[in-house]
């Protein structure tokens, strides 16, 4: 049962309350914002529009993609929009609409590059068996699984934030409505439950990072063969950096990742690019 709750909205304290400081932030974020949505759009038309592009690969950075874009657009708009007020606030549903739709895309973005390194360990590994095992039903597969696996991290989430009272006072010293912040302003002792959080967050990653590191070890190892055959081939707090760095920053580095150092990528774009100034 839902306990007593005296809070309808939260105080978000953000980055700083010195007016050039958030004038500043606010050219950066906003420009941040602006080239990671470009980007990752233009890289979900692209891959959508180019009938070359219908690998799984493909398949996967489009989604990948596609999550960037949704990730980015939970955080950036209203850390924008605060930056230009000197009070800001955020309703309790909407704070926990924020807190619910943030670890979702977070957590299906782990589970996704999960995905996106088997794929490659297929491809590298079994090259002449990957579009039998790569199949458009095992890449819907893996979607399926990583969008539920990041649903029931964020439904955890939500659950234990419901299940506390909250009477005040209702300043979070952040620019999020972010999971630690609101534990500090419950009105229990959240000792055991931050515990909990911890253990479940430190597990997930711990898990998705051993996969990662197993998998990527075999590619390298396999390269490696294969080439002895001969074969080809401010001053913030460390809590708002975090958040800054995989809300902000992660978005516009997948695009640059997967982009610059793909020729087949770099074409298409060029050509969807000419196809639009054209018509």
């Amino acid at each position: 049962m839902r306990q007593k709750n005296n809070i309808t909205e939260f105080v978000l304290l953000g980055f700083s309350q010195d007016p050039e400081v958030q004038k500043a932030l606010f050219v950066m974020f906003l420009f941040t914002y602006l080239v990671t949505m470009v980007g990752n759009l233009l890289i979900v038309v692209t891959i959508i529009a180019s009938p070359s592009m219908g690998s799984p690969m493909y398949f996967f950075l489009a989604c990948l993609s596609f999550i960037d874009a949704a990730y980015s657009t939970t955080i950036s708009p209203k850390l924008i929009v605060d930056l230009l007020f000197d009070k800001k606030t955020i309703s309790f549903p909407a704070c926990m609409g924020q807190l619910f739709i943030d670890h979702l895309f977070g957590g299906t973005e782990i589970f996704l590059l999960v995905g996106m390194a088997y794929d490659r360990y297929v491809a590298i590994c079994k090259p002449l068996h990957y579009l039998t095992i790569m199949n458009r039903q095992v890449c819907i597969l893996l979607l399926v699984v990583a969008v539920t696996a990041g649903f029931l991290h964020s439904v955890f989430h939500i659950v234990v934030v419901y299940s506390l009272p909250f009477c005040g006072p209702n300043v979070i010293d952040h620019f999020v409505c972010d999971m630690y912040p609101l534990l500090e302003l419950a009105c229990t002792d959240t000792y055991f439950i931050g515990l909990t959080v911890v253990v479940n967050g430190g597990a997930m990653c711990m898990v998705i990072f051993t996969l990662l590191l197993i998998s990527y070890g075999v590619i390298l190892s396999s390269l490696k063969t294969y080439s002895q055959e001969g074969r080809p081939v401010s001053n913030f707090p460390i809590d708002k950096f975090m958040t800054v760095f995989y809300t902000v920053i992660t978005p516009i580095l997948n695009p640059l990742i997967y982009t610059l150092r793909n020729s087949e990528m770099r074409s298409a774009i060029r050509k969807l690019l000419c196809m639009s100034v054209d018509s």
